[in-house]
């Protein structure tokens, strides 16, 4: 039985939508002006904006706060998001969006291969064959002859393997209520950016400063976004409909940063796109649809 209303996919995927487009436009600023500065500095000023925005909701839902259940595994989601997303900072300014997003989407492959060894979840095997179709298909994508090896693609496998042991962390923390969930993150990543910001910290130049507010204002605002999305819509739906990031990524970088992806970009993004939808639709085909609360 449902606890909330009938699932609506058309206002579930506007919300999802939005949310897309606000990440792009965050990223893209962090694409802009990334290597200006460090990527700490940029991750503690996001924090900080997300922290004003969402102290008051906090505030409102503060009984929520008093008795937190499972604080170290808080505490470990918090660590490797902290590690996630300084790397996808520093990532960012040195890959090719559509090759940013293209490697992203192995994070639900490599969260399945993690739940199997750390959750002991039964994976059969096709799942395990679209992981291999998956890792091939960045093998192609990140060819060298089209994206040169660089630390930004270094810093994606990090993005990748600490993502998906944070999404791991988030699942054995389904019962806590999501603004404990939202106020851990954003305060974890501010406490833990701010002594290397204090270490290494670049002026802001002149006009750089709007710009750099409106990373927190469009990341936070997309967190909401996010979770209205899976408020109103079906899971299964969301997940595919969420594929359209790499639509947006490559209309992005071709536009403003003048990134052109060959064709052996559209093979391998295409095979890790297929596989990434194939788990989602199977993992789908395998739960009860629209009953969860």
């Amino acid at each position: 039985m449902t606890s909330g209303p009938p699932r609506d996919n058309l206002r579930g995927g506007a919300w999802l939508l939005a949310d897309l487009s606000l990440n792009i436009w965050a990223l893209s600023i962090v694409k802009w002006l990334g290597a200006d500065y460090p990527a700490t500095q940029i991750v503690f000023l996001r924090a900080l904006v997300g922290l004003v925005l969402i102290l008051p909701f906090a505030w409102h839902r503060r009984a929520a706060f008093r008795h937190v259940a499972e604080l170290k595994l808080h505490l470990i989601r918090v660590g490797f998001a902290v590690i996630t997303l300084t790397a996808s900072f520093f990532a960012i300014p040195r890959v090719p969006l559509a090759s940013f997003t293209a490697i992203g989407f192995t994070r639900p492959l490599i969260t399945m291969v993690m739940a199997a060894i750390l959750l002991r979840e039964v994976i059969g095997r096709r799942r395990w064959a679209a992981a291999g179709v998956a890792f091939l298909g960045i093998l192609i994508a990140v060819n060298p002859g089209e994206v040169a090896w660089s630390w930004g693609l270094a810093a994606m496998g990090i993005v990748v393997l600490s993502g998906s042991a944070a999404v791991i962390a988030t699942r054995r923390l389904r019962e806590a209520p999501v603004i404990v969930m939202m106020l851990f993150y954003t305060a974890g990543l501010a406490l833990c950016s701010a002594p290397f910001t204090a270490l290494t910290w670049t002026p802001i130049q002149p006009g750089h400063l709007v710009p750099l507010i409106l990373i927190g204002c469009f990341a936070q605002t997309a967190q909401l976004c996010f979770l209205r999305a899976h408020y109103h819509g079906a899971a299964g739906f969301l997940s595919v409909l969420s594929y359209l990031s790499l639509v947006f990524s490559v209309t992005v970088g071709f536009v403003f940063f003048g990134e052109r992806p060959g064709p052996t970009f559209a093979l391998g993004a295409s095979l890790v796109v297929g596989a990434a939808v194939w788990v989602t639709t199977r993992a789908r085909d395998s739960e009860p649809t629209d009953q969860e609360t």
